[in-house]
C-alpha cells in the first residue's frame, strides 16, 4: 500500500502545481521539483502498472476558467512525451530524419485561414477546448493578416513575449507585488484579454511551429518542407534544423549555446519525424502523439557548500536573503550565488552556513538551490537590518514569510528612494534610470529630493558624463521641469512613506481636500478615520511628518512645485465604496489601471480587508486566502474581474 499511497500524494501535488500554473499563472514549484515528482510517478506507475484516471501523466491539462468563447478543436492538441537525455533522444529518432526546435515558452494558440483572411485563433486551453481569441491574435505583432494561400489553413504556434518586452513592461509597475512573476505569465494574460489594445501594447510575437490542415499543398511529405512553406506565407517560424542520428547531438549542443543570448523564452527542444506519412502511422498514446518527442535540458548540478546567506535591503523595506557558496562551474560559467527569495524558502531548505546543497541554473540560465544534503536548519534570520541596524519583523502574506527593515530611513534605501520618486505614478520624471540615479548620488549631485531641480548647477560634469551629451541632458533639464506641474497626491506617493502608495496617496489628498499643510499636521485619530488607511499606516505617516529633515525637504520641494487639482468628468458610480484588489488579473494591464479606474469613479482602493470594504477583487473567488477569509469573516463580497465588470454596467 506504500506505493499507492504515494501515487495519490504525487498526483494530488503535480495537479494542484498544474492547476495553479495554468488557470491562476503563478508557480509554486520550480520546473525543476516538478519534473523530479513527475518522473517519479511515472517510475512509481510503470513498476506498478497502477494508473489513477487524474494522473497527470494520461491527462492533459485542466478545464479554463474565463468567459471567452469557447471551441472545440478540430483535432486535440496533445503533450508531448520528454527526456532529458540526449542518448535517449538519438535512440529514439533511430535511423529516421527529425527536425529539431525550440520548445517555446509561451501559449500555444491555433490559427484558421480562409480565402487568405485570418478568420479565427484559438487558444489551447484544455487541448480539446479552447478560447478564442481572434481579435487578440489581429493585434500580434509579427502575425500575417493576409496571406497569398487561398485554401483553407490551419496552423499551430506559440504567442511568446520577448525579455525585453518582459523587463520595459515590469519596469513601468511600481507597485512590487503587481510585477509579472515571468514572460509565460504576462504572455498567458495578455493574449486572453478582453480589451485588444491592451494585447497590441504588450507585443505580443507568435512562431509558428506546425501546419494541421493546408488543402491541396504540396509539402513533398516533409515536416521540414512545413516549415518553409509557412515561411514564404510570411509566418515567423519557430528556429529549426533538420538533422539525424549522426549529427543530433551537435545540434542540441548548438542549441544550448544560444540559450544565454536567447530574447525570447523556451524550456527546451523539440525534435519531429521529418517523414509525416511515416510519424502518422505511429498512432498516439492517450495523452502523447508519437512522431515527437520533447527534450528539456537536464539540469547540470553541481554540488558546493553554502558559505554565507547575505541580506539585501530594498525602498519598500523588503530584504532578500541571497546564499553565497563556493563557486561551482555550470552550464559554462562560474556561479557562487543564488536568490532564495524569501525567509520561507531558508526554512523549507533548512539552511545553514556550511551545509552542503547541490545547485543549478533554471532553464541553463537562474542560478537557483534544487536541494540541501545537510539540512542543518541553523541558518539565523537577521533581527537588526545589515545595513543600518535597524530592527527587523517577519511578516506572513498570505502564507509567505518575508523579513523587513522596520527604520524608513536606512540608507540602503536611497537608491531606491529616487527611483520611486521619478517613476511614472509619482513625480514622472522620464530619463532617470537607476543606473543614472546611481552616478548622480555617488558623484554628490543628489542627496534630498529637492536637488533634482537643480541639477543644472552640474551641466558641465553632467555633459561630459559617458552616455550623456547636449541632447540628453536638455531632455533631462525638460523632464524635470515639466514635473513641477504636479499634485499633491503625485508628491506623497512620491515621498515614499511606509504603506503609502499611489491609491492611498490619492486617497489621502482627497480627504484632506489636496491640502499639504494639513496632511503634513493630521493627527493620528484623525487618519484612522479614513477608510483604507489602518492604525500601521497611520502611524508611518504621522511618525514621517515629525521628523524635521523629511519636513525640510517637503518645505524645499514646495518652493519648486506647482499644484494642480486633477479634473474627473466621469460618473462617480463607485461614490462611497471602498475596494481591495489582490491576486493576478486577466483584463486590466496591471493593478495599478484597476485602481486608476476605481479611482475615477469615486470609489476607494486600500490595501487590506476591514469592515469599511466594499468589494473584495480576486479572480480566484474560491481561494482559502487570508484576504478572502478575512473577506468571507466580514460579509464583504469576494468579486471576480467578470463581476467587476458587470458592476460598471
Amino acid at each position: 500500500m506504500k506505493d499507492i499511497d504515494r501515487i495519490k500524494e504525487l498526483v494530488k501535488t503535480l495537479n494542484y502545481a498544474a492547476m495553479k500554473y495554468y488557470q491562476e499563472d503563478t508557480e509554486i514549484m520550480s520546473n525543476f521539483e516538478y519534473d523530479k515528482l513527475y518522473d517519479e510517478l511515472c517510475k512509481l506507475e510503470k513498476d506498478t502498472g497502477i494508473v489513477l484516471s487524474n494522473s497527470p501523466t494520461i491527462k492533459v491539462g485542466y478545464e479554463i476558467l474565463s468567459e471567452l468563447p469557447r471551441e472545440r478543436h478540430e483535432s486535440p492538441m496533445l503533450s508531448l512525451d520528454k527526456t532529458k537525455d540526449v542518448d535517449a533522444l538519438v535512440s529514439w529518432l533511430g535511423s529516421n530524419k527529425g527536425v529539431i526546435s525550440w520548445k517555446m515558452d509561451g501559449l500555444t494558440v491555433v490559427l484558421t485561414y480562409e480565402n487568405g483572411e485570418l478568420v479565427k485563433a484559438v487558444t489551447r486551453g484544455n487541448g480539446e477546448i479552447g478560447e478564442v481569441i481572434t481579435g487578440n491574435a489581429k493585434m500580434f505583432v509579427n502575425i500575417p493578416h493576409r496571406i497569398g494561400y487561398k485554401g483553407k489553413l490551419i496552423i499551430r504556434g506559440e504567442a511568446v513575449i520577448r525579455y525585453s518586452d518582459f523587463n520595459r513592461i515590469n519596469d513601468a509597475i511600481t507597485d512590487v507585488s503587481a510585477k509579472y512573476k515571468n514572460p509565460r505569465n504576462l504572455c498567458s494574460g495578455s493574449v486572453r484579454q478582453l480589451n485588444n489594445k491592451i494585447t497590441k501594447e504588450r507585443n505580443v510575437n507568435f512562431f509558428a511551429f506546425n501546419l494541421v490542415t493546408g488543402d491541396d499543398v504540396d509539402l513533398g511529405n516533409s515536416f521540414n518542407g512545413q516549415l518553409d512553406w509557412l515561411e514564404s506565407q510570411g509566418f515567423e517560424v519557430v528556429e529549426h534544423y533538420l538533422t539525424d542520428g549522426a549529427d543530433l547531438k551537435d545540434k542540441v549542443k548548438m542549441f544550448s549555446e544560444k540559450i544565454s543570448g536567447n530574447d525570447f523564452p523556451s524550456d527546451g527542444l523539440v525534435l519531429v519525424l521529418d517523414d509525416i506519412a511515416y510519424g502518422r502511422s505511429l498512432g498516439r498514446t492517450a495523452k502523447f502523439p508519437r512522431d515527437s518527442m520533447a527534450f528539456k535540458w537536464a539540469d547540470e548540478e553541481a554540488v558546493t557548500h553554502l558559505t554565507d546567506i547575505c541580506w539585501s535591503a530594498s525602498r519598500t523595506g523588503l530584504i532578500n536573503p541571497v546564499a553565497v557558496f563556493e563557486p561551482v562551474e555550470l552550464e559554462g560559467t562560474t556561479v557562487s550565488r543564488a536568490s532564495i527569495h524569501n525567509v520561507s524558502i531558508v526554512r523549507s531548505l533548512e539552511l545553514g552556513i556550511g551545509d552542503e546543497i547541490a545547485v543549478y541554473k533554471a532553464n541553463m540560465i537562474i542560478p537557483q538551490i534544487s536541494k540541501n544534503l545537510t539540512r542543518s536548519g541553523s541558518a539565523e534570520i537577521p533581527k537588526s537590518c545589515p545595513v543600518c541596524g535597524g530592527e527587523t519583523e517577519i511578516r506572513n502574506e498570505e502564507g509567505v514569510e518575508t523579513l523587513y527593515c522596520t527604520n524608513e530611513y536606512c540608507p540602503a534605501k536611497k537608491l531606491k528612494s529616487f527611483g520611486h520618486f521619478v517613476s511614472r505614478n509619482a513625480m514622472n520624471i522620464d530619463g532617470l534610470s537607476e543606473s543614472t540615479l546611481e552616478k548622480f548620488i555617488d558623484s554628490g549631485y543628489l542627496d534630498n529630493f529637492d536637488d533634482l531641480y537643480h541639477l543644472d548647477r552640474y551641466k558641465e560634469e553632467i555633459t561630459g558624463m559617458e552616455g550623456f551629451g547636449d541632447k540628453s541632458y536638455a531632455k533631462l533639464i525638460e523632464a524635470v521641469d515639466t514635473s513641477r506641474k504636479t499634485t499633491v497626491a503625485r508628491l506623497l506617493n512620491g515621498l515614499g512613506i511606509q504603506g503609502v502608495g499611489e491609491a492611498n496617496a490619492k486617497v489621502i489628498a482627497r480627504y484632506f481636500k489636496n491640502d499639504l499643510d494639513k496632511i503634513i499636521n493630521a493627527r493620528y485619530d484623525e487618519l484612522v478615520e479614513i477608510d483604507g488607511i489602518g492604525k500601521i499606516m497611520a502611524g508611518d505617516i504621522v511618525r514621517y511628518f515629525e521628523n524635521k529633515e523629511n519636513c525640510d525637504t517637503i518645505e524645499k520641494l514646495r518652493q519648486e512645485l506647482e499644484f494642480q487639482i486633477e479634473k474627473n468628468t466621469a460618473e462617480q458610480i463607485f461614490e462611497g465604496m471602498t475596494f481591495v484588489v489582490t491576486g493576478s488579473l486577466n483584463h486590466y494591464d496591471n493593478r495599478d489601471n484597476l485602481k486608476a479606474e476605481i479611482e475615477s469613479l469615486g470609489g476607494k482602493v486600500a490595501g487590506s480587508v476591514s469592515s469599511k470594504t466594499s468589494y473584495l477583487i480576486n479572480n480566484d473567488v474560491n481561494s482559502q486566502s487570508s484576504k478572502n477569509k478575512k473577506a468571507r469573516s466580514l460579509n464583504v463580497p469576494v468579486i471576480s474581474e467578470e463581476d467587476y465588470i458587470k458592476l460598471l454596467s
